[in-house]
């Protein structure tokens, strides 16, 4: 935002410090009224015709404005994305203890992407990686829902789980 001599229009439209409409004065005159009332004149309308100034303290505007961006990003929830790697032909301790690692991500309200990576041979099987997924998904339906189903991309197969709401 343009402030005080920055400025550059020959007239404006004046805002004054309590919001009333001062009306379209020449920028030399809005500036003197600012002054006398020891604010700053601000462009907030650039693009209008004539341009929109208003009065007010500058230095206050930017610090309220710094403090509500600061107040919408405390608010914000940053949900990760975890993944866990599982194989197709995973024994059932294994299958367990990644289980409950996925379990663990999803009640922390992490989103989940479970992946199969098959080697070799194993992609003529990919029933059997399906299964897995199955699995993982059926075993962990009270706290997720698949956001996206178990799907072949490349050599790998993907599944991502997202957290239920909470009610």
């Amino acid at each position: 935002m343009l402030i005080n001599e920055a400025i550059r229009a020959r007239e404006v439209r004046l805002i004054g410090a309590d919001g009333s409409q001062l009306g379209v004065v020449p920028f030399r005159e809005a500036l003197r009224i600012a002054q006398e009332a020891e604010l700053d004149l601000v462009n907030v309308a650039p693009t209008a015709k004539p341009p929109v100034c208003r009065i007010m303290d500058y230095g206050k505007f930017k610090y309220e404005q710094a403090k509500k961006e600061k107040e919408a990003r405390k608010n914000q929830k940053i949900i990760e994305l975890k993944e866990v790697r599982f194989s197709s032909n995973i024994e059932e301790h294994d299958f367990q203890t990644k289980l409950r690692n996925v379990r663990k991500f999803l009640e922390d309200h992490h989103k989940v992407k479970c992946t199969i990576r098959f080697r070799g041979r194993e992609i003529t099987h990919s029933e059997i990686g399906l299964g897995v997924m199955e699995r993982v998904a059926a075993q962990c339906e009270d706290l997720a829902t698949p956001e996206r189903k178990p799907k072949i991309e490349g050599r790998s197969m993907i599944m991502i789980l997202a957290p239920k709401a909470e009610k």
